[in-house]
């Protein structure tokens, strides 16, 4: 498979963090200076909700160390006057040390704002990503379910999540950026103070490098831009032989020896693609240092003239070679920080529109004064629909249904029959398209929302393998409330938990996460106990779980459902299995088929109607009898 052919592999779409990159790509050497003004006024801004102290302090040292390279220039001209005027050595040593003096202010006043610089940036940069992450986290903590289910969304959120490195970094863009055009200019009014005439031949000496290397800085990100896919590639093909996921297979298929050819194929496509980027880089910087050298030479010659027709004195000259050396450098900063202030900028851009695009999918602020939902007396579903933005069909199609508190209910289907939607709606999760479900006769968005959420539990199929310890794990259920080592375990006990996490290097307390020292893995089965604890240990109202014991050997499988049938006739539970087996003691058990609902009883009337219940049921007992 070649390099062009792998650009159709899914793995391989436009990354994310590339975003900025293209951008600098296709806009060119000039079409940076367009928006920058925008991005200069969005790293103030970030910065100064961030710490305005700070920012007030770095803006203004900044400036104030631009003023003192005037003074510096404009005092060593001075010093240099004195030292080549006539007159005996003391007389113009003593001459010059007023500018001496000055020029050793200078030098301390502005290696002191450098300090004060340095130190207000160190404090600014820790606060502006902590300002930025947690606008982000706020935002994303706060949308509906629903909209991660667009993709535009996913792909917004996902080049957002650079948003707080690229606040820092525009923010330090900015200031250097700021730091160098104050130096160009303090160097420029120094220059014209000495003679206009030098002016021009600064000009000369140092554009052709800045054109040079913003050229240059082109170039690379056109590179960048063109090896996209081999980027992309490595990067998979990186994570493929050095992960631990990927190593069973690996060896078990042989695969080292083609893995290694694929690395070699593409790394060596890249190599000589960025041999030809050296290449011309080197061109680009040779030409613009060539004339470069050529107007730094008309500077000595301009200089050269006008110290013969005695039009500037020889300490002028001296300055003006000391003054071209400063605005070289400067001119290199300020080159530099234009094109990562442009790549900041666009992914900076990205986070701000992610921010103002969520705003969509965030709840409105809920009505004063909404009730506290009572304990669940009945759950009515009312004509339910709701549609998933990529499908033609419903997920869910006009289900009505009612449940009474203290019954345990079955939602059973083939896959994709909706069960695990209609659950999500009534646990609030989600918001029918269509209908109504009501608690104790009102609607659910009538409720307080969160003391609704409250009085729910929900344990997930695909569930979230939290990186906390075994007893936090599963306090999660309920946060709201004091912790308690002895309901934990209750909890863990229903769930068939309880002897697993003994077994653990450090029973409750050890860390579930083998990314960090001393964490442990558990099983899928071993998971799967400890989502179940979770739910049993908020012993809310109402608890839905779905396929709670997909992962379960059969005895916790048995324990799990015995605890389940122990909330009967005290809490109301809602099932979503596949284990037919598991429902027959079910007050109601509800059948639904591509989004319908298509039969409701009991085991014993359903199995007796003989419909899609009895052929499901009867498919799975017929691989527990014997010949």
């Amino acid at each position: 498979m070649s390099v062009t052919e792998e650009t159709v592999l899914p793995e391989l779409r436009n990354a994310w963090w590339e975003h900025g990159y293209r951008r600098r790509a296709e806009t060119g050497v000039f079409g940076v200076f367009a928006e920058l003004p925008q991005f200069v006024r969005q790293a103030v801004a970030v910065a100064w909700r961030a710490d305005k102290v700070r920012t007030s302090l770095v803006g203004l040292a900044t400036v104030a160390a631009g003023a003192m390279a005037t003074f510096g220039l404009l005092s060593t001209q001075r010093v240099l006057v004195e030292l080549f005027g006539a007159g005996p050595t003391p007389e113009r040593v003593e001459a010059a040390l007023p500018a001496l003096a000055v020029l050793a202010a200078v030098t301390a006043v502005r290696g002191g704002l450098g300090i004060a610089t340095g130190y207000a940036q160190n404090g600014l940069t820790p606060r502006v990503n902590q300002e930025a992450e947690r606008r982000l986290f706020e935002t994303t903590t706060a949308v509906r379910l629903d909209a991660f289910d667009a993709d535009a969304f996913a792909d917004d959120m996902e080049r957002a999540t650079r948003g707080s490195d690229a606040a820092n970094g525009l923010v330090s863009d900015t200031t250097n950026l700021l730091a160098g055009a104050v130096g160009l200019i303090a160097v420029a009014v120094a220059v014209v103070v000495i003679n206009p005439l030098l002016l021009l031949a600064l000009l000369v000496a140092t554009l052709p490098n800045g054109y040079a290397a913003l050229r240059a800085g082109h170039l690379r990100y056109a590179n960048f831009l063109a090896g996209s896919v081999r980027r992309r590639r490595l990067f998979v093909l990186q994570r493929q032989m050095a992960e631990r996921e990927s190593a069973p297979e690996l060896r078990t298929y042989g695969l080292r020896r083609f893995l290694l050819g694929q690395y070699d194929m593409v790394m060596d496509a890249q190599t000589a693609t960025e041999l030809t980027l050296a290449r011309r880089v080197t061109t680009t910087m040779s030409v613009g240092a060539v004339i470069s050298g050529i107007g730094l030479g008309g500077v000595w010659v301009l200089l050269g003239v006008l110290l013969a027709g005695g039009h500037i004195p020889l300490s002028a000259a001296v300055t003006c070679v000391v003054a071209v050396q400063a605005a070289q450098r400067s001119l290199t900063t300020v080159t530099m920080q234009l094109d990562h202030m442009f790549t900041d900028g666009q992914f900076f851009k990205e986070y701000v529109g992610f921010l103002e695009r969520a705003r969509q999918y965030i709840p409105d602020d809920e009505p004063d004064g909404q009730p506290a939902p009572p304990p669940l007396r009945r759950l009515d579903i009312t004509g339910v629909s709701l549609r998933y933005p990529d499908r033609d069909s419903p997920a869910v199609d006009d289900v009505t249904i009612s449940i009474e508190a203290g019954q345990t209910v079955a939602f059973v289907g083939e896959n994709g029959s909706g069960k695990s939607t209609l659950a999500a709606m009534i646990a609030a999760l989600r918001s029918p398209s269509e209908g109504a479900i009501e608690w104790n006769g009102r609607p659910l968005p009538e409720w307080d929302r969160d003391g609704l959420r409250g009085r729910i539990a929900v344990v997930l199929q695909e569930h979230h393998k939290w990186p906390y310890t075994a007893a936090t794990n599963i306090a999660m259920g309920d946060l709201d409330t004091d912790v308690e080592q002895a309901r934990i375990e209750t909890a863990a006990r229903k769930a068939a938990a309880h002897e697993t996490i003994l077994s653990l290097p450090h029973g409750y307390r050890t860390l579930l996460d083998r990314t960090f020292k001393e964490g442990h893995d558990l099983s899928g089965g071993q998971w799967q106990r400890i989502t179940a604890a979770r739910g049993f240990y908020r012993d809310a109202d109402l608890l839905i779980m779905d396929e709670p014991s997909s992962a379960l050997d059969p005895r916790a499988e048995d324990a799990l459902f015995q605890a389940i049938r122990g909330r009967h006739g005290r809490h109301t539970t809602i099932l979503i299995t596949h284990r037919l087996a598991n429902v027959i003691h079910a007050d109601q058990i509800f059948v639904l088929h591509e989004g319908e609902l298509v039969e409701r009883g009991s085991h014993a009337d359903l199995m007796a109607a003989g419909g899609r219940y009895a052929e499901l049921f009867r498919i799975q007992a017929a691989g527990y009898r014997s010949e």
